[in-house]
């Protein structure tokens, strides 16, 4: 479903170009859900900007495959509605614009680049009922502009139904855990595995703690460390991390 080959990226500043992604390699298919894990500094966050195709991160090496195709060919717009979807570790505030209105039109965007017929007001909301109660989200939220006075726990798990709302078959989630209490972990957990733990679907979780893969359990757990995978293995490797620490595990 993804395949990431010896992945080069750099990201601008004013000081000039920096070095961060130096190599990446790895594969997610289809129905498996894969950890990323690493300290501050690795590289985590680039790696899902890189395959989001934000702005100010270039690709200097490597290849990136979703569904076959060359995701670094395509604008953001065509990956996501390629069916590539990215939960952001910090959402962003949309002030004047109700979530409602968002995710219908980010639905239907997608629907018509894909060939398909818009879905009416009411159908819509149906779904938007639907997704929002598996994350445990009051519909009076989605009236409310985009994540506009949001605690942290509201915003990621309406980035979640956002999730379930667009439907992806690939989702790159970067860090979803952060700012998220007991209860909002295990919901936010909870909707991820009723929405993406399907045959058809991929997951690549971006995460510090070990917490989150307690709900979310990974078929695979990747290490990163100064811009490389330095280790692979099982969800006890996400075990042996929170115990030992990264320079531990991954010397």
């Amino acid at each position: 479903m993804l395949k990431i080959e010896n992945l080069h990226a750099e990201v601008s500043s004013d000081s000039g170009a920096k070095k961060i992604l130096k190599g990446v390699t790895l594969e997610v298919g289809a129905g498996e859900i894969h950890a990323i894990m690493g300290p501050n500094g690795a590289g985590k966050s680039t790696l899902a900007y890189v395959l989001g195709g934000r702005p100010g991160y270039e690709v200097t090496e490597g290849s990136v495959t979703f569904m076959g195709e060359d995701l670094l060919a395509m604008d953001p717009h065509e990956r996501a509605a390629a069916g590539f979807f990215l939960g952001f570790q910090y959402p962003v505030e949309i002030p004047g614009v109700s979530n409602v209105q968002f995710l219908r039109e980010a639905l239907n965007s997608q629907r018509k680049a894909r060939g398909e017929e818009p879905l009416s007001g009411g159908d819509f909301l149906k779904l938007a009922k639907e997704k929002a109660a598996l994350l445990k989200l009051d519909m009076e939220m989605l009236k409310r502009n985009v994540n506009v006075g949001f605690s942290g726990g509201e915003k990621k798990r309406n980035e979640m139904v956002q999730m379930g709302i667009l439907d992806p078959k690939l989702a790159v989630l970067d860090e979803t855990d952060s700012g998220l209490d007991i209860d909002a972990l295990r919901t936010v957990g909870d909707g991820i595995n009723a929405i993406m733990r399907k045959p058809e679907k991929g997951v690549l979780l971006i995460t510090h703690y070990q917490r989150l893969l307690d709900y979310v359990q990974p078929d695979f757990v990747h290490v990163l460390v100064a811009g490389r995978v330095v280790k692979t293995g099982g969800a006890d490797l996400a075990l042996q991390l929170e115990e030992e620490g990264y320079e531990a595990v991954a010397a």
